[in-house]
């Protein structure tokens, strides 16, 4: 008896000596609202049912910054960030840094993300990037204070200019000092370029570069979009917004002082908190048309997740990778976060949902979304989004007309392209 107990023990000794020891891994991830939060509840949760060790930094919050550093670091071939969290613009611009996960996941777990999401992260037939949540622009709006006006949601963009303008007003006569019409992500960033391709493809003024390469920008209909929206700083809009990133704007909405907001889907989540004190006052509808003949127009926007090929275990990361875009960990994101999921069969769970009304409208919002220019450009898009964010942003400050610094513009990217941009 004692000798089958010793016996048995040993075994059970050898096998725990024989497993593989508990790997350490780092993931950059988590910087806008309560990302780094569910991103540690996740990777914390992993940890436990493996035993691996995991440690959480926390990138820039602008994406353009957040770019750059990762570009140093993984430029320089460091080891110490295994999982990188990228934009859905970068795939192609840092894929020879990422290892391809289509090695180390199953092929049913990749493939039951949305087929357009994992093209773009599929670089010359390698997935580099396995997406973790999507998103697209949409209009906020105070339910309450429309209902007081008896007002409807804005169709179009001059019409919120109207609206914005007129509660503004009136909410200020009545001792509302600090409110604002509207408010967006206005400051010289990643976050304008988006803004900015909204309001232009809504008025039909094009995508900046066309589908092949050429340089569409300066177009009469792009010039109209943007001296609107010159038009709103300091008169709807607070003369700060144009150094407003997308928390900036967040803050100011849920702090009860924007008619209006445009923002990404996680703020809905933070706007109807339970210490918000805009929760339960709060709409979400499609961004404005651009007037009676244009479209309504989102950005598509969304982030990945990303093997470093630098990582010195890089097996251990594409499990840290698999767990953190699952189907369950994405219901989850969903339902306490707002993140939208990648897998479209949960736009049909009745708790994600129930937390989110208006994700039964996600998916012909995601249909008509507006991609950036970053497959056409490769390599060049940082430059020419810096460009195009530096533009707009001239003309929200009123350096330039719309028309003239879309026309300077216009001459720098070609210029920029003869000599071998793209």
């Amino acid at each position: 008896m004692h000798a089958t107990i010793s016996a048995f023990l040993l075994g059970a000794l050898m096998t725990v000596s024989l497993s593989a020891p508990a790997a350490d891994v780092t993931i950059s991830c988590g910087a806008v609202g309560q990302e780094k939060e569910f991103c540690e509840q996740a990777v914390n949760a992993w940890a436990r049912e493996t035993g691996n060790r995991v440690t959480v930094t926390t990138p820039p919050e602008r994406t353009n910054e957040r770019y750059f550093k990762y570009l140093v670091d993984l430029g320089a071939g460091d080891s110490r960030t295994d999982v990188y969290q990228i934009d859905v613009i970068w795939p192609g611009l840092l894929a020879k840094h990422f290892v391809d996960l289509g090695q180390y996941l199953k092929p049913e777990d990749i493939r039951q993300h949305h087929p357009a999401i994992l093209a773009s992260n599929t670089v010359d037939g390698r997935l580099v990037g396995m997406p973790w949540f999507t998103d697209v622009g949409v209009l906020y709006y105070r339910k309450d204070l429309l209902e007081k006006y008896g007002l409807p949601v804005p169709q179009d963009w001059s019409e919120l200019a109207d609206v914005a303008l007129y509660i503004q007003t009136q909410e200020r006569q009545a001792g509302q000092a600090e409110l604002w019409g509207y408010v967006f992500q206005g400051a010289a960033y990643e976050g304008l370029t988006c803004n900015a391709l909204e309001w232009i493809a809504a008025y039909g003024g094009g995508t900046v570069i066309g589908a092949d390469g050429a340089i569409t920008v300066d177009n009469p209909q792009a010039a109209l979009a943007l001296a609107r929206a010159a038009t709103w700083i300091g008169t709807l809009a607070p003369p700060r917004v144009i150094s407003f990133s997308e928390e900036d704007a967040r803050q100011t909405f849920q702090l009860g002082n924007a008619v209006f907001m445009r923002n990404w889907i996680y703020a809905w989540a933070l706007v109807n908190g339970k210490d918000s004190p805009v929760a339960g006052k709060v709409g979400v509808a499609p961004l404005p048309r651009g007037g009676i003949k244009g479209t309504s127009a989102s950005t598509l926007g969304g982030w990945q997740l990303a093997v470093s090929k630098y990582s010195k275990d890089p097996k251990v990361a594409a499990d840290l990778v698999r767990y953190l875009t699952s189907a369950a960990v994405q219901k989850q994101r969903a339902i306490a976060g707002s993140y939208a999921p990648t897998i479209m069969p949960l736009y049909d769970d009745p708790e994600i949902v129930a937390a989110n009304p208006f994700f039964t409208r996600m998916r012909s919002i995601l249909e008509n979304a507006v991609a950036r220019p970053a497959t056409r450009t490769g390599d060049s898009y940082m430059a020419v989004t810096t460009r195009f964010w530096e533009a707009v942003h001239d003309v929200l400050q009123g350096r330039r007309t719309a028309s003239a610094s879309l026309s300077a513009l216009q001459d720098q990217l070609r210029l920029f392209k003869i000599r071998g941009g793209w």
